[in-house]
């Protein structure tokens, strides 16, 4: 990547990692801003920023408790204040990425998000209104384990639901979970199945989301996120955007359902777009980069 160096910007007291594109200038009155996915950060762009800095300045972003950015201890709905926590939520990295767009860019601006940052970037184009000139979400997060996608019949998810909610409060049991997850064996079988083509599954993948989980309370953001179970889903904000959305999705994601995705495209009128990447899984902007910016750079075009 020919990125400039991270720089830090403060937000309430917590430092924030993003980066530009080094082709990017003041003279362009374009602006993008990437938004990662859960566990990522913001180096998970690394096919795309440099590409998209060539016509719109280009920025990154590593979201509160991921990357290279503070990371605060989880703070759940029951627990007392405490010092250096959080609410992990959408309203907060929502509200993280609307002031970066007002204080730092300075300009309306183009939203895109894989997974989670999907739904981010939903949330601060509700807060921004006529300062975000677009929404792209890539793979968006459906979640599924969202109180409001339970369903009724499900007789046995509704008896362990309680149970599970119990225990994934329980530090030990997150902690654990992470330890497990986080680690580079475990990464890469965890991409096989992201990348059902196996494209790009590389050592420089493995490090940019390995590296990240060895700081201290990298383990903390994961905490807040598992106990998201009432939190917007997509579908709650699409309504309260008033721009133009575009869906791009893998046509083998195995978590984020495609069938999905075409009920929104058919449902809220402000999708414009639903573009599908043959082959591609869950972050088609990195498995399949050059489709994925074609894309971005099309819809773009169109709606500038």
């Amino acid at each position: 990547m020919h990125l400039k160096k991270s720089e830090n910007w403060n937000w309430n007291n917590w430092n924030i990692s993003w980066s530009l594109s080094k082709q990017s200038t003041k003279d362009n009155n374009i602006n993008i801003l990437l938004i990662h996915g859960f566990g990522a950060s913001k180096r998970h762009w690394r096919h795309n920023q440099d590409f998209l800095g060539e016509y719109t300045n280009c920025f990154s972003i590593d979201l509160l408790g991921f990357g290279e950015s503070s990371q605060p201890s989880a703070l759940l709905d029951y627990e007392s204040h405490k010092e250096n926590s959080v609410k992990y939520s959408f309203d907060l990295w929502g509200d993280q990425i609307a002031t970066f767009c007002s204080e730092v860019i300075k300009s309306p601006v183009f939203l895109v998000g894989n997974s989670i940052g999907g739904v981010v970037a939903l949330k601060a184009a509700e807060i921004l209104q006529d300062k975000c000139d677009g929404v792209i979400l890539i793979d968006c997060a459906q979640r599924a384990m969202d109180d409001k996608r339970l369903k009724r019949s499900n007789v046995l998810m509704n008896l362990l639901r309680p149970v599970l909610k119990t225990l994934v409060r329980q530090r030990f049991i997150s902690n654990t979970l992470f330890a497990r997850a986080a680690n580079p064996t475990i990464i890469r079988q965890i991409l096989k199945k992201a990348y059902p083509s196996g494209k790009n599954i590389d050592d420089e993948l493995i490090e940019i989301l390995y590296t990240p989980s060895l700081r201290k309370n990298s383990k903390e953001a994961f905490r807040g996120f598992i106990n998201l179970f009432d939190d917007y889903l997509a579908t709650d904000l699409f309504n309260k955007v008033n721009v133009s959305i575009q869906l791009i999705w893998g046509e083998k994601d195995p978590w984020e359902s495609l069938d999905e995705a075409k009920s929104w495209k058919n449902n809220f009128k402000n999708i414009k777009r639903l573009d599908v990447i043959k082959g591609a899984g869950h972050c088609p902007h990195d498995e399949n980069p050059e489709k994925t910016n074609k894309l971005i750079y099309e819809f773009i075009q169109e709606t500038k």
